[in-house]
């Protein structure tokens, strides 16, 4: 099936305040944000028609750009309430949503503190991030040859748009190895996370996560833990060598555009599609649509 290429699309986005045509969205080309990679987003999901975590998604987008030392020109009530016009805009029941700020065209050089903040916003059907059959039996990830680096060389509390560069690059290497996706170590040697998830492991009834503590503390990670202690299972964060994880019984990854999706291999780790992993997308599945874990 052919692309649909992303700026020849039917429907609206909003930029700086304003509603256009799909088509008209544009920047110029001698962009800050997109030489210098001054840009924040967010990614989120919206199902049965509402935004699932509006408001905190907002708020990290203004974290986001806190940390990248500029100062988005609206109000979170301004931003939510935008997103729900280009929701409601665009019509579709379920689809992904992407607020993105940057700095504009005014400076283009390392310095850039005159530079114009602009905010858009889109919004697109997404319905899975993996094939659903591969999903089913569980995504296969390669082992990154690119690390997460340390909390001192980078704004690893932005959701910023470089800090993805190295997620590309290992997506697009593991992808060309038939995988769908790859688990990244830290600096440390330490698992870390997949290319644009949070990540999870089971043994023994248990439910173990690294400690985000060079990279995204994921709201969908967040859900997904409090998701697991109301079943009352027990969470443990601690930091995973790569010795622990053949150890392991079930693996899975969380995001909002991943969702949680069962991982069946890592390199040569195999894991099933277990009990508590199925349980858990049930729960996430339930509780962004509005309905009550059980």
């Amino acid at each position: 099936m052919a692309l649909i290429p992303f700026d020849d699309r039917d429907g609206h986005i909003w930029l700086d305040g304003k509603m256009l045509p799909w088509r008209d969205a544009k920047v110029h080309v001698l962009t800050h944000g997109l030489h210098y990679g001054s840009c924040i987003f967010e990614g989120q999901r919206v199902y049965n028609g509402k935004i699932f975590k509006l408001e905190e998604h907002t708020a990290r987008l203004f974290a986001s750009a806190e940390v990248m030392g500029f100062q988005i020109p609206f109000t979170q009530t301004q931003i939510n309430d935008a997103s729900r016009q280009v929701a409601e805009a665009q019509g579709f029941a379920d689809a992904y949503m992407r607020p993105v700020a940057w700095r504009g065209s005014e400076q283009m050089s390392v310095s850039a503190q005159q530079s114009k903040i602009h905010v858009a916003i889109g919004v697109w059907q997404w319905p899975s991030m993996f094939d659903p059959a591969v999903k089913e039996r569980g995504i296969k990830l390669d082992i990154a040859r690119w690390r997460r680096p340390a909390p001192d060389t980078t704004p690893w509390k932005a959701k910023a748009a470089g800090l993805y560069m190295i997620c590309t690059l290992s997506k697009h290497e593991a992808e060309a190895k038939g995988c769908q996706d790859a688990m990244m170590y830290d600096y440390r040697g330490l698992v870390a996370e997949a290319t644009g998830a949070n990540i999870f492991f089971v043994k023994d009834g248990k439910l173990f996560t690294p400690y985000p503590d060079c990279f995204l503390d994921g709201i969908t990670r967040k859900t997904v833990i409090d998701l697991a202690r109301h079943r009352q299972v027990e969470v443990v964060e601690k930091y995973i060598q790569s010795s622990d994880v053949g150890d392991f019984e079930e693996c899975f990854l969380t995001g909002s555009a991943a969702e949680v999706s069962p991982v069946g291999e890592i390199g040569a780790w195999k894991f099933k599609v277990g009990n508590l992993t199925r349980t858990l997308m049930d729960d996430y599945s339930n509780i962004v649509r509005g309905k009550a874990a059980n």
